[in-house]
């Protein structure tokens, strides 16, 4: 299915016509980086391998341009499975701006982002045969422009429009505490969202968003992307736009209790997770592309599917830091005579700060429980079981450009059969 950008004109038109308005004060939030390259902890004078460049990086930001460029690596062993042993290393190079258009050439409440990557390495879980995949960033060999968007916010940032080219996953359905986590359904978003063809990153696709936090603790944002079957085969290079596929649309509300839900971002950080913060969201696409079901020849169109999510401090050892526990827990559904995997269930514990040291630390727990619809069972075949997978961790920031984060992930069940895995590494992130 093709359609034209009528759609994304128009709401560009909007946006400057609104913009035409007075701008309010505001204090912005940048939208942090998807899961696995988020920052735990603000970067700092110091928190970059090449320092402050000379003073060029202060520089630029005093006129309201930000750079970031990382590397992420997982590094994976199964050390026990029904495959033969095997080392998977999934290495991430990001660069990333952020414009703050204001403070540079005067238009105060728009802001331009971009980021591009390089990524490669071995898919461990499609070695495994696993449902969930060990690393929260493996996908697809590439080097490609990932997104980038023009934004404008109004009235502190309680309205804002987004155009561009953006990944559905990085903001709805994700997990609120992705950076805790190493395994994809709580290390990035939940693993079956692409049921209805929302995009994912980095295989980003043209998209517009709106967002509106009409009072204090709620805020209800809805977006429409290009979605197709299979991301990496378009737009290789992330350069040309192209304007084809399905028309997905994804919508979310939320509630954040104790907190200003215009500042509520996808992933959280140290600060965000001061106090007794928390964020309750219910989100559903919906694709009206043509999914053929189980025994039958003729495509029906429609898919679609719904999530439930929250992420709670539980305690905390004062109560204006983020010293303490927090739990999460998320669970998603769609109809399983179109889906194979179409329900899935995540919760965790994290401890923030739980060993006495100096450096930013945490601990964390997770657990993922995927389930196959029978009706894609194929004849004769063994009845598919639930697989089921855990997930211990420790994140330590021994320096402040460098973060390493030791994991053990059990798996039983795997792939829906009788095998089980043990996989075993870490990951580390380096900030140039």
């Amino acid at each position: 299915m093709r359609y034209g950008p009528l759609p994304y004109v128009l709401v560009f038109w909007a946006a400057l016509f609104v913009s035409a308005a007075p701008a309010v004060a505001q204090s912005p939030q940048e939208e942090p980086p998807p899961g696995p390259d988020n920052h735990e902890t603000s970067q700092g004078p110091h928190g970059h391998l090449f320092g402050d460049w000379g003073g060029q990086r202060s520089r630029l930001l005093e006129r309201g341009v930000k750079f970031d460029l990382q590397y992420v690596s997982d590094s994976l062993w199964n050390l026990k499975s029904e495959q033969s042993e095997r080392f998977a290393s999934w290495n991430r190079f990001r660069g990333t701006v952020d414009i703050d258009l204001g403070e540079l050439i005067g238009q105060h409440g728009w802001y331009f982002h971009a980021t591009a990557l390089w990524q490669a390495g071995g898919n461990l879980g499609a070695y495994l045969g696993l449902l969930t995949s060990p690393s929260g960033m493996s996908s697809a060999n590439t080097c490609r422009l990932d997104s980038w968007w023009i934004e404008k916010r109004w009235l502190d940032e309680r309205i804002t429009v987004r155009a561009g080219q953006f990944a559905g996953q990085d903001f709805y359905g994700a997990q609120h505490y992705a950076a805790s986590f190493i395994f994809e359904p709580m290390g990035y978003a939940l693993g079956n969202l692409f049921n209805t063809l929302e995009s994912f990153d980095p295989p980003s696709t043209p998209a517009l968003e709106i967002r509106v936090a009409p009072i204090h603790n709620l805020y209800v944002k809805s977006m429409v992307l290009a979605a197709v079957s299979v991301p990496f085969s378009q737009n290789p290079t992330g350069l040309v736009p192209q304007f084809n596929g399905t028309p997905v649309s994804v919508s979310e509300i939320g509630f954040t209790p104790g907190k200003n839900a215009a500042s509520v971002r996808a992933f959280d950080n140290v600060e965000s997770r001061k106090g007794y913060s928390g964020l309750y969201k219910f989100g559903a696409s919906y694709s009206p592309a043509k999914f053929t079901e189980p025994g039958s020849a003729t495509p029906r169109s429609g898919n679609y599917l719904l999530y439930w999510m929250a992420s709670q401090a539980i305690w905390r050892a004062n109560a204006e830091e983020a010293k303490g526990l927090d739990g999460t827990i998320a669970y998603d559904w769609s109809p399983p005579r179109i889906n194979r995997n179409y329900t899935l269930f995540t919760a965790g514990l994290r401890y923030n700060e739980p060993l006495p040291l100096p450096i930013h630390n945490t601990m964390s727990l997770g657990y993922v429980r995927n389930s196959l619809s029978s009706q894609f069972l194929p004849a004769g075949a063994p009845v598919w079981k639930t697989e089921q997978s855990v997930e211990f961790n420790a994140l330590l920031d021994p320096l402040p450009m460098l973060l390493l984060q030791p994991v053990i992930q059990y798996y039983a069940n795997v792939g829906g059969g009788a095998h089980r895995a043990v996989v075993f590494g870490f990951r580390t992130k380096v900030e140039f």
